[in-house]
Order: structure tokens, then C-alpha cells, then sequence
């Protein structure tokens, strides 16, 4: 007996020495057990893995691009341009008009026109200067052309009174694909903020006229057509010389629904190449209120362009006239017009207008005489000395024009801004 716990006292030393020698921690049975790998099968708790890093894919960098307008002056229908799209069946039809500009048509994401003279309804006739009424296919072929956008504030809005404007309101009305501003058939709608959204933008275009060539607005056209000058609501007289406070009011409100707003007056001295300093002045507060892109039309001449920066630090670009787009004025000067381009380039930020091709491409109206017709619109850089010797307006209207006058005063009048065609198409197009 004292034999065997020696022998068992023994063997407990030594491992007892055994494990002391190798430096390993006692431990329990079940701590033993946990710290073992576990096999399929068992009910054992096995150790939690070490998660595996998810990998993240990174978004795609935001792809920058730009957005299009253009812009072009009076369209002046007289009497000269209607004969001209009489066709041999009796039909009117006015698609020569654009053809001339269709690839600019074809690629601009904005689209506008100054639609001179009232589409009255051609029930009443046709007549030129000084109370025109035009006819609606002038509307039909401004569609099909591919403008969006028709300016109907002119001086002109009420040639055929309220029912001539009225109709040609609801003549537009049934052109889904136009957004007309300027007149309005219903007084209710005199508020309201037209607006054209072009993908992810909002683009408002407010459109004013100084008057309806009188003195005084109609107490029956209040509400139908958007002044530009303050006038009394009582006696209709105007202030040729203030700003109505209406024109500010909307500027403000669609600065807060659009991301881009464009204004454009009908405004300016006829025929006089530099703007006026009601102008400038108007110009001043569009921009103070809020105005990004000012387009003006109405003195039958081209006018600079320039940016102006208002005190509290708003910019806007502004082409004080684009000229006449069609007619067949004598005057030479009146032959040189301009289509307004402008770029507005998209980053992650937003939209704003670039300074890359940005600007203006001269045209030309080109018409005949004996009997007076038009024969085109031409881009002044295609324009020739054999065209301009035979331009109407030297019979017409007495006036020997030349290649070198027209290139001359677009020097002078539009400087730097020029744009070539190939400039504004080539970066547009893909």
C-alpha cells in the first residue's frame, strides 16, 4: 500500500515537473475543449471568423455636358415674304424660311423665334405694314422646323385688336410641341411662368413688349399682352422710361422654379446699332432680379453683346438685338441679322453658361425684286459679292449693298463673339 502512492506521488511530480518545465498554463478540461478546432458534426461552439472585407464598387465619375440654344431675330412678314410662299395650287407654304438654318434647328436643345407680326386668322386676310396679319402657316412651318419656343410680345401683338391676338394664341395651342410666350388669350394666365424642360433642367422664358404702338394700353388688352414698360392701370398710359415692376416680380418667382431664366424684350431704338440707355438700364435690373440670359429684339438692326454684372453680384448675358430674321426692309443694315448660340455646360454642380462657343453666327436675308420675294437665308460666311449684286434692295429700296459692307458691320457691331457655323455644330454633334 505505501508502495503504490509512492509510486502514484511520484508520477504526479514528474508531471507536475513535466509541465512546469515547458512553461503551459494549466487549464480545465472544457477550456482545453473550446480552444480545440471543431469537426463537422459537433455541438460545439466553434470561434466567430474573421469577416471577410466586402468590397465596395466605386460610382461612376459624373459625365460632363453641355446644353444648346439658339436664338433668332424678327420674323417680319411682309407682304413680299407672303407672295412668296403662295404655291402653283393656291396652298401657302413657308418651310423655305428655315431651311437655311435646319442643321442649327436639328442639333440646339433650345429653339426660339420672334414671331414679329399676329397670326390673326386668315379669314381676315393678309396685309403687311403697318397693321400686319400673317398667315398660320407661318405657325405651321415655325413648327415643323423643330423651334420650341415662339416670342409673340411685339409691338405688332395687337395689329388685328383683341380677337386677332386671342386667336392667334389659340392657334398655338394647337402646336403641342411650341411653348408660346408674350400674349394671352385668357387674362387668368397673365401670371403664369413658361416654362421648357430640356432632360434634367428647367428653362423659363419670360417675354416682354414696350407697347402696342400707341401711347397708351388698352383697357381690353390689359392682361392679354406683357408689358415691359410701366404703364397706369387706370388710364393706360405708359412710362416709356420705367421698368414694370411685373417684369421683376416674375423674374424673381422663376428663380425659384427654373434653373435657368431667360428674358427677352422687345425694346430698342429701330434701326439704331447701339442700345439705348432704357436698355441698358432694364438690362441692369433683369440681372439684379435674377435674369441669366437676356435676348433682345424689335429695332430691325443687330445691337453688341456683352456680360453685365449687377452690384449684388449677379451676371447675365445679354444680346441687346438679334436684328430681323425674314423681311424685306430697305434698309441695308437690316439685311446683316444675327442667331444668338449659347452653351450651357452641366457638371455635378449644376448648369451655367459657358464662355466655350458661346456667341453669334451673322445671316443674311436675301430677297429679289421685280416683284420683291425672298430667296433665302444665308450664313454670312457662304455669302458672296455676285449674291449681294444681286440682292432686291438695290432696286427696292435704292441701296447698292456689298459682301464687304455686310462683313464690315458685323466686325464693327458683334466684334469678338462671332462664332463660325463649324465652331457651334462641331461641338454640339457627337
Amino acid at each position: 500500500m505505501k508502495k503504490h502512492l509512492l509510486s502514484t506521488f511520484l508520477a504526479s511530480c514528474t508531471l507536475l515537473l513535466f509541465l512546469t518545465t515547458c512553461g503551459t498554463d494549466i487549464v480545465s478540461s472544457d477550456a482545453l475543449l473550446t480552444s480545440m478546432p471543431q469537426t463537422e458534426g459537433t455541438d460545439s461552439i466553434a470561434p466567430t471568423p474573421k469577416e471577410t472585407a466586402t468590397e465596395t464598387t466605386a460610382e461612376p465619375a459624373f459625365e460632363e455636358y453641355d446644353l444648346t440654344l439658339m436664338a433668332v431675330g424678327d420674323n417680319l412678314i411682309h407682304m413680299g415674304v407672303v407672295y412668296t410662299g403662295k404655291q402653283a395650287d393656291g396652298n401657302l407654304n413657308y418651310d423655305f424660311l428655315f431651311e437655311g438654318i435646319s442643321d442649327f434647328l436639328e442639333v440646339a436643345d433650345v429653339k426660339i423665334i420672334n414671331q414679329e407680326t399676329i397670326l390673326g386668322g386668315n379669314e381676315l386676310g393678309f396685309s403687311g405694314f403697318p397693321y400686319f396679319n400673317s398667315p398660320t402657316e407661318v405657325g405651321d412651318a415655325i413648327a415643323d422646323a423643330g423651334f420650341n419656343v415662339v416670342l409673340h410680345a411685339s409691338n405688332h401683338a395687337v395689329d388685328q385688336g383683341l380677337s386677332g391676338l386671342e386667336s392667334c394664341a389659340h392657334f398655338w395651342e394647337s402646336q403641342p410641341g411650341v411653348i408660346m410666350t408674350g400674349i394671352h388669350a385668357d387674362s387668368s394666365e397673365y401670371n403664369e411662368i413658361p416654362l421648357l424642360k430640356v432632360g434634367d433642367f428647367t428653362f423659363a422664358i419670360l417675354n416682354y413688349t414696350y407697347g402696342p404702338n400707341s401711347e397708351t394700353l388698352p383697357a381690353s388688352i390689359q392682361g392679354h399682352l406683357n408689358m415691359l414698360c410701366a404703364y397706369d392701370e387706370n388710364t393706360g398710359r405708359i412710362d416709356f422710361t420705367s421698368l414694370n415692376p411685373q417684369v421683376i416680380a416674375d423674374i424673381e418667382t422663376a428663380k425659384k422654379t427654373a434653373d435657368i431664366v431667360i428674358v427677352c424684350p422687345h425694346w430698342g431704338t429701330e434701326y439704331t446699332s447701339k442700345p439705348s440707355s432704357y436698355q441698358q438700364a432694364f438690362a441692369m435690373q433683369m440681372t439684379e432680379a435674377g435674369a441669366d440670359l437676356i435676348i433682345g429684339t424689335h429695332p430691325h438692326v443687330v445691337q453688341p453683346i456683352e456680360w453685365i454684372t449687377a452690384e449684388n453680384g449677379n451676371r447675365a448675358l445679354c444680346y441687346y438685338s438679334l436684328g430681323n430674321y425674314v423681311s424685306t426692309q430697305k434698309n441695308g443694315l437690316s439685311m446683316l441679322e444675327a442667331m444668338a448660340w449659347v452653351t450651357f455646360h452641366v457638371t455635378e454642380d449644376g448648369i451655367s453658361i459657358s464662355n466655350k462657343n458661346t456667341g453669334v453666327i451673322p445671316l443674311v436675308c436675301h430677297y429679289t425684286s421685280g416683284p420683291v420675294r425672298i430667296r433665302d437665308i444665308y450664313l454670312l460666311d457662304e455669302y458672296t459679292e455676285e449674291l449681294a449684286s444681286s440682292h432686291g434692295i438695290r432696286s427696292y429700296g435704292g441701296v447698292s449693298l456689298h459682301l464687304t459692307d455686310l462683313q464690315e458691320w458685323s466686325s464693327e457691331i458683334l466684334g469678338d463673339w462671332v462664332l463660325s457655323a463649324g465652331q457651334a455644330l462641331d461641338a454640339k454633334r457627337p
